[in-house]
C-alpha cells in the first residue's frame, strides 16, 4: 500500500531537480565507468535495474556508504540470522571497493546490489523489486528521495549505527524543516554514543536509543596466512610501520618522515595503504619523486633491502597490512575527512596514531586514547617524534598494542542489542514474496 509523504517546500525542490537530472546522472555514469569508477557489468543497478532475484522470504535491507560501514554491518547479518534463521538479505553500496569486499564476506543469506543514485524513478524501480520488509541504513546515508521513497512504500525505516558529528549537525541544521521531516521518517534512530544521539534528536530523531557502536562488535580482519609468511620472510627483522587509509596529501608527508627517520633507522620499512588503492600509480610517482625506492604491491614487486615504501595499493588486505606492523597512522587524520576506523588496527596488536582530524571516529578514538593505546598528534613533527620513540622501543610499542588489545578484547554485544529492536518491525511468520 503506497502513502503519501509529507514534503516541505525544499525537499519539493529537491525532488523536482534529482528528477530532472535524468540524463545528468546517464552521463556520470557514463563517464565514471569509462574511468574504471564503475563495474560496466552492473553500473544499470545505480538507476535501479536489479542483477539479482529477490528471494522469497522475509527480506531486511541494509545500506551504508562503503567499506567501513559495509563491514559493520556482517556482525548485524550474523546476529538477525541467528534470532531469526529465515530471513534473507539485500547489501547495498556506492563503491567499488566495498562490492568486492562484500563478494567475499557476505553469507549465503545475502546478496550485494549497488546503491541506485537519489533519483525518484531509480528508487521507483528499486522498491518494485525488492520489496524489502525492514529497511536499515547504516550511520548517515540520509538520501531524500531513497527515504521518502521507504515511506510512501510502508517500509519500516531505521537508522542504525547512527552517528552525527559536530560539523555535519550544524551543516544540516541550515535546513531545517527539511532535516527535522526526514530524521522524523525513521520509525527509530539506533545512535553510536551520546553525543550524536543528542544531535539527532536537536534536529528532529524521535525515538532515539544507544545501544551502541557497531564497529566493536566487528571481528579481526581477515587475511591469507600464506601472503603473511612470505612477507614476513621479506621484511625480515627490519623496523616498520604502516600509514594506513591515506588521503590525498598525507602520502607526501609519509614520504617526508620516512626520510626523516631513515637518519636514524637506516633499515627504515614505510608501508602505505592509501584508502583508494585506484590512486597507487599517482602515489608510486610522489614516491619515486622524493628519491623513496617504492615496492608495489599490485605489481607483485618484491620487497628488497633497497625498498623504502611498500605500497599496498590492493583491495581487501589490510588484515594482512596491519599484522605486518606493530605501529599503524591512521590516515585521514591529518586532513578534513575525519579520520578512519582506527579499532581495525587494535585488534591485529598494533600501536596506534593518528592525527587531530577523527571527529568521525571519535568514539572509537576516545577509549583507545584513554587507555595508552593510542596518541593523537597535531603535526609532522609530533608524528615523526613519537613514531622514532615506539621504533626505538619495542617494549613500549608493544604494551600500548596489548593496551588496544584489551579495549577491544571480547564482543560488546551491540549487534544482539540492535538485533532485539530490530525484530519487532519484521513479519512474525514468512511471508514469500517471488519475483512476478
Amino acid at each position: 500500500m503506497v502513502s503519501p509523504v509529507k514534503m516541505t517546500l525544499g525537499l519539493r525542490a529537491y525532488r523536482t531537480l534529482a528528477a530532472s537530472a535524468g540524463p545528468l546522472f546517464r552521463l556520470i555514469l557514463k563517464r565514471r565507468t569509462l574511468q574504471g569508477k564503475e563495474d560496466p557489468d552492473r553500473v544499470t543497478e545505480k538507476q535501479g535495474f536489479a542483477s539479482a532475484a529477490r528471494p522469497a522470504a522475509p527480506l531486511v535491507w541494509l545500506h551504508g556508504a562503503s567499506v567501513g560501514e559495509s563491514l559493520s554491518m556482517l556482525p548485524l547479518i550474523e546476529s538477525l540470522s541467528e534470532a531469526r534463521p529465515d530471513l534473507r538479505f539485500l547489501v547495498t553500496t556506492g563503491t567499488l571497493t566495498s562490492a568486492e569486499l562484500m563478494a567475499e564476506r557476505l553469507p549465503a543469506s545475502a546478496c550485494h546490489q549497488f546503491v541506485p543514485l537519489d533519483h525518484p524513478t531509480y528508487w521507483d524501480r528499486f522498491f518494485a523489486r525488492w520489496r524489502p520488509d525492514l529497511a536499515v541504513i547504516i550511520e548517515s546515508e540520509l538520501w531524500p528521495n531513497m527515504i521518502m521513497g521507504s515511506r510512501t512504500q510502508n517500509i519500516p525505516l531505521v537508522l542504525a549505527n547512527a552517528r552525527l558529528s559536530e560539523k555535519s549537525a550544524k551543516g544540516w541544521g541550515r535546513v531545517g524543516r527539511s532535516i527535522e521531516l526526514l530524521l522524523s521518517s525513521f520509525d527509530l534512530v539506533l545512535a553510536q554514543d551520546e553525543r550524536s544521539a543528542s544531535r539527532l534528536r536537536a534536529l528532529g530523531a524521535d525515538p532515539v536509543e544507544t545501544p551502541g557502536n557497531l564497529k566493536f562488535d566487528a571481528h579481526p580482519l581477515q587475511t591469507d596466512s600464506a601472503a603473511l609468511e612470505d612477507l614476513r620472510a621479506q621484511i625480515g627483522d627490519r623496523p616498520c610501520w604502516i600509514a594506513a587509509s591515506t588521503h590525498e596529501g598525507e602520502e607526501i608527508l609519509v614520504g617526508r618522515i620516512h626520510l626523516q627517520l631513515q637518519e636514524r633507522f637506516p633499515e627504515l620499512l614505510t608501508i602505505l595503504a592509501p584508502r583508494h588503492p585506484a590512486r597507487g600509480a599517482a602515489v608510486a610517482r610522489d614516491m619515486t619523486e622524493m628519491g623513496l625506492n617504492i615496492a608495489q604491491r599490485s605489481r607483485k614487486s618484491a620487497i628488497s633491502q633497497d625498498t623504502n615504501i611498500y605500497l599496498a595499493d590492493t583491495l581487501g588486505e589490510m588484515g594482512l597490512f596491519f599484522r605486518l606492523a606493530p605501529i599503524a597512522f591512521i590516515g585521514g587524520s591529518f586532513v578534513n575527512i575525519g579520520g578512519h576506523n582506527p579499532l581495525e588496527a587494535a585488534r591485529l596488536d598494533t600501536a596506534i596514531l593518528f592525527g587531530a582530524q577523527m571527529f568521525n571516529f571519535e568514539e572509537a578514538a576516545t577509549p583507545l586514547l584513554d587507555a595508552g593505546a593510542a596518541f593523537q598528534v597535531t603535526s609532522e613533527s609530533d608524528l615523526a617524534d613519537r613514531l622514532a620513540t615506539w621504533l626505538a622501543s619495542p617494549a613500549e610499542t608493544s604494551l600500548a598494542a596489548a593496551r588496544g588489545k584489551e579495549v577491544v578484547s571480547g564482543s560488546t554485544h551491540v549487534a544482539a542489542r540492535i538485533t532485539q529492536k530490530l525484530l519487532p518491525f519484521l513479519p512474525k511468520a514468512a511471508k514469500p514474496k517471488a519475483d512476478q
